[in-house]
């Protein structure tokens, strides 16, 4: 079995994913390179651990979360799409069981809103780890003057915080936001997309999805 130690390691892929963000912040946008990729794939971790899955599909989810965004080396367009073929290729090229690899190609061609689909656990877990890694330390640009809505949004969340209840019949996206920078309007102009795809992907594992800013609850 390929593990995600053995992805984390491998030279190529990260190269990949650190030309893929270097394209992004070329283009403008929010970091995306191994402090997103690792905080996604420990959030996945944390999901399907704590509603019981087997280890291996926990390996397989930490992969998917690692690799998700390397397409964006080809193009910000669709690189779910081109993720997942990249994604196919090294996975292929390092002997991963035929198996396992669909599992993973499925999840990183669904992550994205207006294409992914949380056809499975896996994928479900994924897109919840990955539309909720908000943060202050996502933005790039120092100069608060010149922020557009994705920056003022991002330096906003002083806290984000991904809880799934003792119950396991709930999870909750937390997140402490300084209106001084971003309002809960601009939250939901640029990310209500991601939050209907996360009730989606939280139901496909048997949960509720509930949305909490400053203690108000949204969704």
């Amino acid at each position: 079995m390929i593990t995600y130690e053995q992805i984390k390691k491998n030279d190529a892929i990260r190269t990949y994913i650190q030309k893929a963000d270097e394209s992004l912040a070329a283009l403008g946008f929010t970091e995306h390179s191994f402090a997103h990729v690792t905080k996604v794939a420990e959030n996945v971790k944390y999901i399907l651990e704590t509603l019981g899955f087997s280890h291996h599909e926990v390996e397989l989810g930490m992969i998917a979360a690692y690799l998700h965004d390397i397409g964006n080396l080809v193009n910000r367009s669709e690189h779910s799409q081109s993720g997942a073929v990249m994604a196919f290729r090294i996975l292929d090229r390092m002997d991963m069981s035929p198996e396992d690899i669909a599992t993973v190609v499925t999840a990183i061609g669904n992550h994205d809103e207006g294409t992914g689909v949380p056809v499975n656990a896996i994928a479900a877990a994924l897109i919840l780890a990955d539309k909720s890694d908000v943060r202050r330390s996502r933005v790039r640009n120092q100069d608060k003057k010149t922020f557009d809505i994705h920056d003022r949004v991002n330096y906003s969340v002083e806290k984000s915080v991904l809880k799934i209840n003792q119950e396991h019949s709930l999870i909750k996206l937390k997140l402490s936001v300084d209106t001084h920078y971003g309002s809960v309007m601009d939250y939901f102009e640029i990310f209500l997309e991601r939050m209907i795809m996360c009730r989606k992907a939280a139901e496909k594992l048997g949960l509720q999805f509930k949305l909490m800013i400053n203690e108000q609850s949204l969704i």
